[in-house]
């Protein structure tokens, strides 16, 4: 068996390092000491990080301008919408893009900024994507519940994963009200909880599962006699992970023959209750990647921060050491320290920097993103913005 331990390398998972360094041990013939291997950063999942800075202060800005009731802010009042140290940074945004923001005002009148009219026609189509989202959210938000083990989740850690998740602002009133058969909010000991009013059968199919069925895997699994597995750890298995590991790690024969083990180990469905499983059953085990695998499926960017894993860790019965499970399992999941807090992102929902299946909120980021003039976006695959 193998087993993982995380070097510290300064006050992040993996240090200002370019590299994380973990501890594997292997089976080995004889007495010699286990090797020790090096896995490199993916630069490009590193990326996905830094892509989305500006974009989300262009957007924050559009909203706090849509926000007024003129829908026109005065730059004197930037700072009490966003402090002090911000606003600098979206003072230098408005300058940068005219395409997006006009200032206006002078001679005795106070400057504004305001959406440019290609902007305003662009920012109007947000509506559209957020009623698109909406049964989106909706199947998501049952699903979340669905996975803890009584069927519900503090509020507080709904709102934590809102942004997330593409949930709106006012989720708790514009949409959890609205449906009353799917969810309730009740006091428990004094603190708010989102209930699942009803449990949907049809619902407990993982994003994996339904990708395999869609690509017509599932048929092709029950068809095929013995399925050989690859050098990267991938095969056509029921129970597999889709697998991607960094181009410097080169895995010997004895690591990949626990990983052809471990992913023809069958396991129990993540939406079973969790206390039904003793934790240290190796098929429990694996039953927690599949929960981690699904709960950062069902985010609009496949990816949060290790803070908002982190708060599932009661109501799914996370493991305690939740980053060495994220480490060990680092051809599923990969953790990057870019930007202001570690972000845990799915490998397989990227190609590249860039994601791969993009919800109509996301969609409707970017086209407004690419006003910018930017070229790093999925969005620019179909041209221009019109």
């Amino acid at each position: 068996m193998f087993w993982l331990q995380r070097q510290c390398l300064g006050s992040h998972p993996f240090g200002k390092s370019s590299y994380m360094r973990v501890s594997i041990m292997h089976k080995t013939g004889g007495g010699s000491r286990p090797k020790k291997k090096i896995y490199s950063r993916v630069h490009e999942l590193d990326r996905a990080i830094d892509l989305q800075k500006k974009p989300s202060l262009i957007l924050q800005l559009k909203s706090i301008i849509q926000a007024q009731k003129t829908q026109s802010l005065l730059l004197r009042d930037l700072e009490k919408e966003v402090g002090f140290v911000q606003k600098w940074n979206f003072m230098a945004a408005i300058e940068k893009y005219p395409t997006i923001f006009h200032v206006d005002g002078g001679n005795g009148t106070p400057p504004a900024v305001t959406l440019t009219n290609k902007a305003q026609k662009i920012a109007a189509e947000e509506i559209n994507a957020r009623q698109l989202m909406e049964p989106i959210l909706v199947k998501n938000l049952r699903k979340l519940l669905m996975l803890s083990i009584d069927c519900r989740l503090p509020l507080e850690t709904v709102e934590f994963i809102r942004s997330a998740m593409g949930l709106p602002c006012d989720f708790k009133t514009s949409m959890i009200a609205r449906y009353p058969e799917y969810f309730s909010v009740k006091d428990v000991n004094g603190r708010g909880y989102l209930w699942l009013e009803n449990w949907d059968s049809t619902l407990a199919v993982t994003a994996r599962e339904e990708r395999l069925a869609c690509e017509g895997i599932l048929d092709s699994i029950e068809r095929a006699g013995k399925v050989r597995i690859s050098k990267d750890g991938n095969f056509l298995g029921r129970f597999a992970f889709q697998l991607s590991f960094p181009a410097g790690f080169r895995p010997n024969k004895s690591y990949l023959e626990e990983v052809q083990k471990w992913q023809k180990m069958e396991f129990p469905s993540p939406f079973l209750n969790a206390r039904r499983f003793e934790s240290a059953d190796p098929k429990a085990r694996k039953r927690i990647v599949a929960v981690l695998h699904e709960l950062l499926s069902l985010t609009m960017e496949k990816r949060m921060t290790t803070a908002q894993l982190e708060a599932f860790h009661s109501e799914y019965r996370l493991p305690a050491r939740l980053l060495l499970c994220l480490i060990k399992h680092h051809g599923i999941f990969y953790i990057t320290n870019k930007g202001a807090k570690s972000t845990v992102l799915l490998k397989e929902a990227y190609d590249g920097s860039n994601l791969i299946d993009k919800c109509p909120l996301l969609v409707f980021q970017d086209k407004f993103a690419a006003l910018t003039g930017r070229r790093d976006t999925d969005y620019f695959l179909g041209g221009m913005p019109s």
